[in-house]
Parts: structure tokens; sequence; C-alpha cells
């Protein structure tokens, strides 16, 4: 969870001709798949498509989809600083995770990475939990460490890699050569 600090402000309403004067507010932002959700079901757009550009409103819309705060007044998202915008695209963007993937583990994923034609929505990630039998309490989590569950979960439950001809009789000599030893044969 990311909590801000939005100062009191003053914006100009260019629809009436008239400033507003906002109190400032403490924000606490989560940035999940129940956030992503609320967004495309507005937008019908996939937010996780790194081809769509994002204008403000939709930017500020989901960082009201992002508020787990109660009774924020609107006007506050119309004062956000490029600063504020900028430290929650840092939030957004953090993997919230110790976990990293070798190349290895990156070719074995089958889930938490799209297939070359489809985008990542959040129905396709809802179904990677079901698939992966993840509890729905971690559509709360911060989305890049559930996608990181997902991928975990993905590499976990491939089938184990089938060993070489080589590296099986190789096995099987260093085996052998050991009971040997141990028998004194």
């Amino acid at each position: 969870m990311l909590t801000i600090k939005v100062p009191p402000n003053e914006i100009f309403d260019e629809i009436n001709s008239k400033f507003i004067t906002t109190k400032g507010a403490t924000l606490q932002l989560e940035h999940s798949l129940v956030s992503v959700s609320k967004w495309e079901s507005k937008w019908h757009k996939v937010f996780l498509d790194p081809d769509t550009h994002k204008t403000m409103e939709e930017t500020i819309d989901y960082i009201k989809c992002m508020t787990i705060s109660q009774n924020v007044d609107p006007m506050i998202y119309y004062t956000l600083s490029q600063d504020i915008i900028k430290k929650i695209n840092e939030y957004i963007d953090d993997p919230m995770t110790a976990t990293t993937f070798n190349e290895e583990n990156i070719k074995k994923m089958s889930m938490g990475q799209p297939k070359a034609n489809e985008k990542m929505s959040s129905e396709l990630i809802y179904y990677w939990m079901v698939a992966a039998q993840i509890p729905f309490e971690c559509q709360k989590w911060h989305l890049n460490r559930l996608l990181t569950l997902i991928r975990i979960c993905g590499i976990k439950n491939q089938p184990p890699k089938k060993m070489s001809k080589k590296d099986l009789n190789s096995k099987y000599r260093s085996a052998n050569a050991a009971r040997r030893a141990k028998y004194g044969h």
C-alpha cells in the first residue's frame, strides 16, 4: 500500500470560471488486480497493454480505482502534482518481491506471460489465478507480486525436464561406480 499526502491546493475550474480550494487529503492506494479490473470495466481497454497510451483523465481515473481511503473529495485527484504522480508510477512499477527469474525459468513459463496474440487483461489474470488455485484474496495484493506468484506456479507445475541420453547414461555410470566402490566389486 502507498500512502500519499496531498497538500491543500487551489485549482481553476474552467467550466465555471472560478477557483476551487481543496483541503488536502491522505490517500491510501493499492495497485492490485481489483484496481485494474475496476479501471478496465470503465474504460473497456486493457490496462497492462504497453502499446496503449493512457490520457491524463485515464491516469487520474486509475489512481481513483487504486484508492482504498474512504470519502475522498474527487477534486483532490486534479490537484496531484507531477512529483506525486511520479511517486505513484514508481509504486506501480515496484516488483514488491525479492524473486527474480533466470533465463531458463522464463522459457518454462506457461502462466503469467500472455501468448503473442493475447493481451494481459484482468480476466486473463483471474483465469491464471483459478488455474493455479490461488485464493481470491490475493486479488488485493500488489499486482506485480501476484503476477510473480502466478509465474512461479507456472514454473513449478511444469513436468520435470527429461534428461538427455548422454546425461542419463552418465548418471547410471556414476551410480554403478558408487555401488561397486561400496560393495568392493
